[in-house]
């Protein structure tokens, strides 16, 4: 394994962030102007007080709605947070010249001079990893961002990012993939370890499947909107799995959702949970600070790999 970069100690030492996909949000989350800001607010102000300091948005969420409200919401406290956004390469977006442009407007949006972690969304169909690592290379010259990322980047995009970046003496702080007990194709396809060898932080995006692994969803009962018609097959395999995790849940006093974001944490990745009220930020933060054994990793390694191919 690669020793980790100066630069990029402080992203493995966080064990736990908040996802703020859920603000702005009106397609997936049903988010609501003015009515949701209120438990948005309470899930921010609950997390920080819980050591969650890591904040990951996107120009893209709200359509900048997401890094306005946590612009406001830093200017209310005196916590330190850290702060991560990313770029979405627009089809419009020709040159990498864009970046920077693009990460300028996402700092006024947030009223900070600069951010912790800036990433690629996802891939360009336009634009090679070499000229968007450029792009991002210009940004960490001009003291915009601490360090860049990528996000949705499978192994081979991902190995290219990181050599264009080291030939500039830059290291490629993280990669964003979704991973959870439900979706382990970044593990099974070796993205994983691949970071993990390399030095590059993987954070797990959507590490409770969008809900259902927080006990309250079934196939008689599934999610609403646009998630309970994604996940209806899903749903029918999902009960061994919660039964597994009540089994360790209840071994630590823990809940089904603790239990299902420890088990990327003893995986070696950061789960990035979002929350719209302060009983999901408190319940997400309990699934930090301690590690169930490796036995019940196993059990639930053994579970999953039952209902998912790869």
């Amino acid at each position: 394994m690669n020793e980790v970069s100066n630069e990029t100690r402080f992203l493995h030492a966080v064990e736990m962030g908040l996802g703020a996909w859920q603000w702005g949000d009106r397609v997936v989350w049903g988010y609501q102007p003015g009515e949701s800001d209120k438990g948005i607010r309470e899930s921010f102000d609950v997390s920080l007080n819980m050591g969650v300091r890591f904040v990951d948005t996107a120009e893209v969420y709200g359509s900048g709605r997401s890094e306005r409200l946590l612009g406001q919401f830093l200017k209310e406290t005196d916590q330190p947070v850290l702060i991560a956004t990313k770029f979405f390469p627009w089809p419009w977006r020709l040159t990498k010249g864009f970046i920077p442009r693009a990460l300028k407007a996402s700092l006024e949006r947030m009223g900070v001079d600069s951010v912790d972690l800036y990433q690629i969304h996802w891939p360009s169909p336009l634009l090679s990893p070499e000229s968007m690592m450029e792009g991002m290379a210009e940004c960490v010259k001009l003291g915009l961002t601490r360090t860049v990322g990528v996000s949705n980047f499978w192994e081979s995009r991902m190995l290219r990012a990181y050599s264009a970046l080291a030939q500039q003496g830059i290291p490629l702080a993280s990669n964003q993939l979704p991973y959870s007990l439900l979706n382990r194709e970044a593990e099974k396809k070796g993205v994983l370890a691949r970071c993990k060898e390399l030095g590059i932080r993987f954070i797990a995006y959507s590490p409770l499947a969008q809900g259902l692994l927080t006990g309250k969803y079934s196939a008689d009962n599934p999610p609403p909107g646009v998630r309970g018609s994604s996940y209806a097959e899903l749903l029918k395999k999902l009960p061994p799995v919660i039964k597994t995790l009540q089994e360790v849940a209840q071994t630590h006093g823990k809940t089904v959702s603790q239990v299902a974001l420890n088990w990327i944490i003893c995986k070696g990745a950061l789960p990035i949970p979002g929350a719209k009220n302060a009983k999901q930020a408190t319940d997400n933060a309990g699934g930090a600070g301690w590690h169930m054994s490796d036995d019940e990793v196993a059990k639930l390694d053994e579970v999953t790999d039952r209902i998912r191919t790869y």
